[in-house]
């Protein structure tokens, strides 16, 4: 049985806004009754429950949209979400690394008798 956006905000536990939101954005579907009023499957729920993890877990709403198709289309959802961590884990330590070097950097400036003075060659 479908529901209204407000029994889908209950059972999802986030605000009507944010169904709003993401149905603008592409993530979730409502079918309009004939009133007008929204109405979504059942199984909409538990979507936006992944949404909702996968954005704890760093993924953007941009990432999570380009990501849901082939997650739905998947012949084994549960090794399509594990590649997804872990390329999401690589860029992570991608990240780390960038951050590690920036830091080393800064640093060094430090040291410097003038810190926005060219270090040694």
């Amino acid at each position: 049985m479908n529901m209204k956006i407000g029994q889908l905000a209950e059972a999802a536990g986030v605000s009507c806004d944010t169904l709003r939101f993401y149905e603008k954005r592409g993530l979730i579907r409502a079918l309009r009754g004939e009133n007008g009023y929204r109405q979504y499957a059942p199984e909409t729920a538990q979507l936006v429950g992944y949404i909702r993890m996968a954005q704890k877990l760093g993924f953007s709403l941009a990432e999570i949209g380009e990501n849901l198709p082939a997650l739905w289309e998947a012949r084994e959802p549960e090794q399509a979400i594990a590649q997804l961590l872990a390329e999401k884990v690589e860029a992570i330590d991608l990240r780390i690394a960038e951050l590690q070097a920036l830091k080393t950097g800064l640093l060094e400036r430090i040291r410097l008798v003038c810190p926005l003075a060219a270090g040694p060659a």
